[in-house]
């Protein structure tokens, strides 16, 4: 049976003065998050007010004794609460190493230090991770070496694990945070309260067979109204008090919308967002939120209807059509290289850009842009997004503002003008050369999958002919036919055929080698028909076939595959060379080239 469900603060489910430990069991999977949520999770705290909710969490609470330990087995929510403990570590590092810190400031860091290991008993952790691909042990050593943890034993490779790497992760974008601070203690306290006063909804159930029972219930129940939902009521509410007995005409014509967009709610939601954004400075005179976020959709929208509900709707109607093309859900009438940009640009996850050419493609007379500026503009967007994927730069939570400036200054503009304007402003805010290669080189496929797939793909389909055309972007199943292949297997157990190849027989070495390249650039390539490679040996995956003889090895006649065909083993030494050798060729293909004067 349920116990209890409140929703509380993170200082309250942190309370330094409780003996509350949560413990992830075993049978839980790994920790699993990555980059893309550990940026959600962080801009989400910034970018909304105090008191944001942050979800929920399940808890079997079987304590009996009220003044011993009290230790909840986390059952749902151990993603969200390991980031947010490893967030807190790195506020807690970072708050450290800041100078004259005064009493009050030392005590905050006190508190700190005991919402992730207990007042009562300092070398209890507030957490418990799991022990699956190390999870528990590297927990323990980010704490050890912030100096919260005494007598911590480190353990192999922790660097290249999830948990260290989000660590990392967090103390990167907290620099980035207080960069150029006149007053980063301040700014690192208001942080700090943001993620305290973040709520969660905590629910404790007796046992686990409740804790199924609610999973179930949780999952089969009706979703909430969504902000989509609430701004639909209230146009249809004031169509209708405008023009009576127009609700089903009123409701057909949001239903354009609707369908334009699809019924994917997380790209209506950006539309709407986005759509803000974009036009922000035309419609100051009605909203003056800085900015459309998830918290504040709602009202920005109340505020657009109750100006004029007609004129909404129409402009709706008009930029969902503008926002399936851009998105690449249908194609740009008479402009197929241009849709094919389009559909590259969302495939390189470029969504951040939308917002700027929602304003090209409305305003795309008065700017008087030919159809090849935006082919230009977008083929530049995808080499800006190729770069900004693979090394994090500029932040994400920066892209918003980058391109909600870009779009306001280009508006007095016009032609190659405005080409030029969007290139030399995106370059300036992109990593550079250097940082760029460096990434590249490291382990890109851990880091981002997509970005991954988008430049292997890239570099194959630009050695395509029209005899060897091949659609690397087939899908059967909602699955990839073609999918990325790990020459040296990825997986935790390493076949003893590779120990030998890779290792000379030397299985620690091998787990070294797998932890520090098996995601390298020069160790991933292309494989057709869904074949299961996997873990066979070496000389398999260059000649396999499949039932139908099919050769869906590395004899499968990619240019991917020509060098690996030739090779009698694989080493090292091979990734190293071979990765170099890819990553001057996506360097080569995504430089970031401004149009000259004469363009």
């Amino acid at each position: 049976m349920i116990k209890s469900v409140y929703n509380y603060p993170v200082s309250t489910l942190l309370d330094i003065e409780s003996g509350v430990v949560y413990a992830i069991p075993r049978y839980q999977r790994e920790y699993t998050w990555s980059r893309a949520q550990w940026d959600a999770l962080f801009d989400d705290l910034l970018d909304n007010e105090l008191h944001y909710f942050l979800g929920s969490i399940i808890c079997i609470n079987q304590s009996q004794d009220t003044l011993a330990v009290q230790e909840l087995e986390l059952v749902d929510g151990q993603q969200r609460m390991t980031t947010l403990s490893l967030l807190l570590a790195a506020i807690y590092d970072s708050f450290n190493k800041l100078p004259n810190l005064s009493i009050e400031q030392q005590i905050e860091l006190y508190n700190l230090k005991h919402k992730l290991v207990l007042k009562k008993a300092p070398n209890q952790p507030r957490l418990i991770p799991q022990v699956q691909n190390s999870n528990q042990q590297d927990y323990f050593t980010v704490l050890g070496q912030i100096g919260i943890l005494e007598d911590v034993e480190a353990v192999a490779n922790a660097g290249n694990r999830r948990v260290f790497k989000a660590f990392r992760h967090f103390l990167s974008r907290i620099e980035l945070f207080l960069e150029h601070s006149t007053d980063p203690l301040t700014k690192l306290q208001g942080l700090l309260e943001k993620v305290n006063t973040a709520t969660l909804v905590k629910i404790e159930v007796a046992g686990h067979s409740d804790a199924y029972t609610l999973f179930e219930s949780l999952n089969n129940r009706g979703v909430p109204l969504t902000a989509i939902d609430l701004i639909k009521n209230k146009l249809l509410a004031v169509l209708e008090s405008q023009d009576k007995g127009s609700i089903d005409k009123q409701y057909n014509r949001w239903k354009k919308v609707i369908e334009a967009l699809s019924d994917d709610y997380a790209v209506q939601e950006r539309f709407f967002r986005q759509y803000y954004n974009a036009f922000k400075s035309s419609l100051k005179d009605i909203v003056s939120v800085p900015v459309a976020t998830k918290s504040n959709l709602i009202h920005v929208y109340e505020k657009l209807i109750s100006n004029d509900a007609e004129a909404f709707l129409q402009a709706m109607i008009r930029m969902s059509e503008h926002y399936a093309q851009i998105v690449g859900y249908r194609p740009v009438s008479g402009q197929p290289k241009l849709s094919a940009l389009l559909l590259s640009l969302d495939r390189i996850q470029g969504a951040a850009a939308y917002l700027l050419l929602m304003v090209l493609f409305e305003r795309k007379a008065a700017l008087k842009l030919e159809d090849v500026h935006l082919e230009q503009i977008v083929d530049f967007l995808i080499a800006f997004f190729v770069r900004r994927n693979t090394t994090d730069l500029p932040p994400t939570r920066d892209l918003t503002r980058i391109f909600m400036d870009v779009a306001e200054s280009i508006l007095t503009l016009h032609g190659v003008e405005v080409v030029r304007h969007i290139q030399s402003k995106l370059k300036a805010e992109s990593a550079s050369d250097e940082q760029f290669e460096k990434s590249l080189k490291g382990s890109v496929y851990e880091d981002n999958k997509a970005v991954c797939r988008f430049v292997l793909c890239a570099l194959e389909e630009s050695r395509m002919t029209r005899e060897s055309q091949v659609d690397l972007w087939a899908l059967k199943a909602k699955q990839y036919i073609w999918t990325i292949e790990h020459i040296f297997p990825q997986g935790d157990n390493i076949p003893a055929s590779w120990v030998k190849m890779i290792a000379d027989g030397d299985g620690v070495l091998a787990e070294e080698y797998r932890q520090s390249y098996v995601h390298c650039l020069g160790n991933l390539t292309i494989s057709g028909y869904n074949s299961a490679l996997g873990n066979k040996s070496f000389e398999e995956k260059k000649n396999r076939v499949d039932s139908q003889d099919r050769k869906v090895g590395y004899n499968n006649g990619l240019y991917l595959n020509e060098s690996l065909i030739t090779e009698d083993s694989w080493s090292v030494d091979k990734i190293e060379a071979r990765t170099g050798k890819l990553v001057a060729e996506v360097m080569k293909k995504y430089p970031l080239m401004v149009l000259n004067a004469d363009a």
